[in-house]
Parts: structure tokens; sequence; C-alpha cells
């Protein structure tokens, strides 16, 4: 084994190799703290990678949280450009996420049967930050808050998205602000409601895509908010096969009926009006 402190060792020009008292990159990132936070409950070899699977997961998401908020400010503050950066990253999140679950298929049946009576009534389903993303983009029901309604903290972080207005609310307020008229309980109402489109909303959007050099900005959030769908879309799609895959159509850990739940969700459209104007025009 080679000798650290040996001077005939080529050491990389230039490089830090004392880091007493100063800034590491394990430092900076929380390492210790991070690789430390995976706790199976069973001696099962695979349980860690569905733990880490679903960490990363969560970390993906709290990222996502992160531009979905600015991108929102930045349209009520009829700043677009920063919010384009944002949304194009939140799609190539989801992207990525596609992909993550090709490492988690990667888990079999027999495999996954080992520590999963160990869950209990955890569930992706009561992921808080996945509750948030779903509200912020639109998808709100009230009734989401009970999961988590034994935790203060996140309670209260999930019912403050589920009382604002999600993305697509400050996407129509922006087009009543360039003088295009839509349906007053459409721009302000009660935001914990589920959204309901409307031919109104539908027109402007048709008229923005009609003429796209006269309203450039407005053509390209529309299609920021299409990019990031279809990308939600494909994500969600391929969590239905995983799941399907390791469980097939057992109810899932929280009480759902799993792949069921997953695939009527696939139903759900968020910015309905942008998918209606491509059959209208």
């Amino acid at each position: 084994m080679s000798d650290p402190n040996d001077s005939s060792v080529k050491v990389p020009p230039g490089a830090h190799l004392d880091l007493a008292g100063e800034m590491s990159y394990g430092e900076y990132l929380g390492l210790d703290e991070l690789l430390s936070a995976q706790h199976p409950i069973t001696d099962e070899h695979d349980e860690v990678l569905f733990i880490i699977q679903h960490q990363t997961t969560e970390l993906w998401m709290k990222l996502m949280l992160h531009e979905l908020r600015a991108a929102r400010a930045s349209v009520a503050r009829d700043e677009l450009a920063p919010a384009f950066k944002m949304l194009a990253r939140v799609s190539r999140i989801f992207a990525l996420q596609v992909h993550a679950w090709d490492v988690l298929a990667t888990l079999t049946p027999s495999e996954y049967l080992t520590f999963r009576d160990k869950l209990g009534k955890s569930s992706g389903f009561q992921s808080h930050q996945y509750r948030m993303i779903e509200f912020i983009l639109g998808n709100k029901n009230p009734v989401m808050l009970r999961p988590h309604a034994h935790h203060a903290a996140r309670a209260k972080a999930v019912e403050a998205e589920l009382v604002a207005p999600s993305l697509y609310d400050e996407a129509l307020r922006l087009l009543v602000r360039r003088g295009f008229d839509l349906p007053r309980d459409h721009v302000e109402r009660d935001w914990r409601e589920p959204y309901v489109k409307s031919p109104e909303v539908e027109r402007a959007w048709m008229a923005v895509y009609r003429d796209p050099k006269a309203h450039w900005d407005l053509y390209d959030l529309a299609e920021k908010l299409v990019d990031m769908e279809d990308s939600f879309r494909v994500w969600r799609f391929r969590h239905v096969t995983t799941v399907e895959r390791i469980i097939g159509f057992k109810r899932g850990t929280g009480g759902t009926q799993g792949v069921g739940y997953l695939q009527a969700m696939l139903q759900t459209k968020l910015f309905p009006e942008l998918w209606d104007v491509r059959t209208a025009l």
C-alpha cells in the first residue's frame, strides 16, 4: 500500500490535500448526515435499494418544489424568462426520474416480498413533497391533507400549497393582465378547489397559438407547461409499469388499489385547455 506521506507519490498539481479547518466536499454536502440516513428495518439485501431509490426521489422533488415555486412567483411578476429556465429544469428532472424507475425495476417480486410486510402502512402515496408538487401544478384535493395530519410541520406545508394559486392559475391571471377576457371565477376563486376547464380559457390560448409572433412569450410559456406535463405523464406511466412489475395488482401498502389507483391518475390533465387547443386549432 502506498504511503500518503511518500514524496515520490504523484499528486495532482495544485490539489488541496490539507483541509483541516477548511470547507471540504463532504462538509459542504453534509455527507455524514446524508449517507447515514438509510435505516433498513430488515437484514434483506434489497431493502437498501428500496430506501435509496425513494430518498433520492425525495431529494429531486425538493429541487422541483424549489424551481416550481420560483417559476410561479416569476410568472406572477410578469418575469417570464427566468420561469422558462426553471420549468425546463423541472421537465429534465422528470425525465431523469423516468430512468430511475429502471433501477427499482431490478427488484423482483420475490425480493420485494422479503421485506414488504415490514413497511407497515408507509407508502409513497404519503409523500408530502409529491403532494405539494401536484398542488402547485393544479391537481388540488383537500382530502389529501389528511395523510399528513399527524405531522404538524408537513401538514402546514401541504396546506399552504393547497390554498395558494397554482402555477396554471398564475398563468391565467397573466393572460388577463395581457388583455384576454377570462371568467372571473377562473382568476379569483377558492384555490383549494380543483380547476375546471373553461371554453373562454381555451379561446384565449387559441388566440396565442394562432398568432405566436404577437404573443411570443405567452406562446413559449404554454409550450413550457406542456413540455413539463408531458414529462410528468411519462414519469407517472413508468411508475405504474414498475409497480405492476413488482407487485402486480395487489393493494398498496398505503391502502390504495395500487396499480388501479395509479392508472386512474394517468387520466388527470393539469393544463387541460393547452391540450384541447391542439384539437381545436
